[in-house]
């Protein structure tokens, strides 16, 4: 069954791929990337003597160099992807400009600013090392320009007082870099493909997904921002399709198992009425041990059940629906079933309700 189920599956990728190929190049999610960040060396220091009427042997009056620029790595809040370094593996700070005459200190260069987005991890590619976590509106000097070198000014004393040598400016830091982006969610949207997450995400955000009827429509995860009122908000992560064998690298969950890190609560979004021969309860199940072969610290995170598709059920089966899955599921008394259908609304607002008080309790917000 398991090998069956990953065949099919990359057979359902292989063939949506050519017809995904323009909304891949329009969308272009990169959440990895290699780089190499260079700092500016500082400038050289001067070796020069005064010269002026009546003072043809004047003392030294070399200046200092100036800093080398450092490289920084500052969140941009606007930005969701690391596509700006798709191509771009050098990213270098300006030298420092040489000391001057008359006892001039050299200018110093300006610092490399490199935008990433929130949730960006860097790691230091020779050692393995985590180095940084940029979270929303951090900012982290990541490579610093060298100190500029002195002048021959600098090296006067009683002895030596007409010294001619200067100081070379020490060269900046350089670092092979590895980017991860991990999406940045309260809540995380999982399921099969096709459960009906990326149209829960668009009627409940201003989120636009692209939606069609057949497998991985969802090719990156999709960012929204859920508004219950003008003091609350929640931002939801619509995870890619996880298929059975996912933490495994089996279709295109392996990749993006790592975005529902670093979410709060995972939502378990169930079709009512699945279209692979199983059950909502064994389809859960499913996801669930995905969740837990990839991690057992994610599958212990707050879940909440939702089962979508309602709408095309009358009321009455709506109901036997939704006990039948709480039967199989041995669901107790405290552990709800939220009864949604993404398509027309019924029943989102309340399921946001639930996560919202699932994430801050009573609180109570003034603003955001």
């Amino acid at each position: 069954m398991r090998a069956n189920a990953v065949d099919s599956a990359s057979s359902a990728l292989q063939s949506t791929c050519s017809t995904h190929k323009q909304a891949k190049i329009t969308a272009m999610f990169i959440d990895r990337a290699r780089i190499q960040v260079t700092a500016g060396d500082g400038g050289n220091g001067k070796v020069s003597f005064k010269r002026a009427k009546g003072m043809p042997k004047g003392g030294p009056n070399g200046g200092d160099g100036g800093k080398g620029g450092d490289v920084i790595l500052a969140v941009d809040e606007g930005l969701n992807t690391l596509i700006d370094f798709r191509g771009i593996y050098g990213w270098k700070a300006e030298n420092g400009d040489g000391g001057g005459n008359k006892q001039c200190t050299g200018a110093d260069a300006s610092d490399r600013i490199i935008r990433v987005p929130a949730g960006t991890i860097v790691f230091n590619e020779d050692t393995g090392e985590q180095i940084i976590d940029l979270g929303p509106g951090d900012s982290f000097v990541i490579a610093k320009g060298g100190k500029g070198g002195f002048g021959n000014e600098h090296f006067k004393n009683s002895v030596n007082q007409t010294p001619r040598t200067a100081s070379p400016g020490e060269p900046g830091e350089i670092f092979a870099l590895n980017l991860e982006l991990k999406v940045i969610a309260e809540v995380g949207l999982v399921g099969l493909p096709n459960a009906g997450k990326s149209t829960f995400l668009k009627s409940v955000t201003r989120a636009d997904p692209k939606i069609a009827n057949y497998p991985f429509t969802t090719l990156s995860p999709q960012l929204g921002i859920a508004i219950l009122d003008a003091a609350r908000r929640v931002v939801i992560a619509d995870i890619p399709g996880l298929i059975e064998g996912a933490a495994d690298g089996a279709g295109l969950g392996h990749d993006f198992l790592r975005h529902i890190e670093r979410t709060e609560i995972i939502v378990h979004v169930l079709d009512v009425v699945p279209d692979n021969t199983l059950s909502a309860a064994e389809n859960y199940r499913s996801i669930r041990q995905e969740l837990l072969d990839y991690s057992s610290e994610l599958a212990e995170k707050p879940e909440m059940i939702a089962l979508n598709k309602l709408d095309l059920m009358t009321p009455e089966d709506q109901q036997e629906a939704i006990d039948t899955l709480r039967t199989e599921l041995q669901l107790d008394a405290n552990q709800e079933i939220f009864p949604i259908s993404g398509a027309t609304g019924l029943g989102c607002s309340e399921m946001l309700e639930a996560a919202w008080k699932l994430l801050h309790g009573d609180e109570v917000q003034s603003g955001w």
